[in-house]
């Protein structure tokens, strides 16, 4: 409002020096008072009225403006700096997942490890129960085909021996014979 005035009071003082009285076209600075005092009138009653309804709104808008930006300013630089902190948080969180998951890996080749180590244990030790238990199938086998092979010998021998006797045997005496040369056959070849 100030410097509308002094606008106003400067070109008032200037007026006289402005004006041009060539072809007797009216000019407000051509001196005739009348006319100067009507034009600064007029001119201070619009400078009131646009400082009154057009100046006022006009600063205040640019005034909210103003303060929008600053408070948008402010705003976004407290995000941003919420943002900062969010994205730590979450590359912690993604560096702290990729070492648990890293983790776990090793964990399960450990796991791996340990069964391939305990199923090829518990391979060898069936391997080894199923190759004794066959040995002693065979040899249980080897016993009995042995004595088979010893009662067999004993029949025949007794078969022998009745034919070229000439003299036949009970079945009685027959397997005590039988028995008898198992027994010496046994120990023939237990000792030799």
């Amino acid at each position: 409002m100030r410097n509308a005035l002094y606008c106003v009071a400067a070109l008032a003082t200037a007026a006289p020096a402005l004006a041009s009285g060539e072809g007797g076209t009216p000019s407000p600075f051509a001196g005739d008072i009348g006319n100067a005092l009507w034009t600064l009138v007029i001119f201070i009653i619009v400078v009131l009225v646009l400082g009154k309804f057009a100046w006022g709104p006009i600063l205040n808008a640019l005034k909210q403006r103003e303060d929008f930006i600053h408070d948008s300013l402010t705003q976004a630089k407290k995000d941003r700096e919420e943002a900062e902190v969010k994205l730590k948080e979450y590359v912690d969180k993604v560096e702290a997942a990729h070492a648990e998951a890293t983790a776990i890996v090793e964990e399960g080749k450990r796991d791996g490890d340990a069964l391939r180590r305990k199923i090829e244990e518990t391979a060898r030790n069936e391997a080894q129960t199923s190759i004794e238990r066959s040995r002693r199938e065979i040899a249980l086998a080897t016993d009995t085909a042995v004595k088979e092979l010893y009662d067999l010998s004993g029949k025949l021998a007794t078969d022998i021996a009745a034919r070229i006797i000439k003299e036949e045997l009970d079945a009685a005496r027959h397997q005590r014979l039988i028995a008898e040369s198992i027994e010496d056959l046994t120990k023939t070849v237990k000792g030799g």
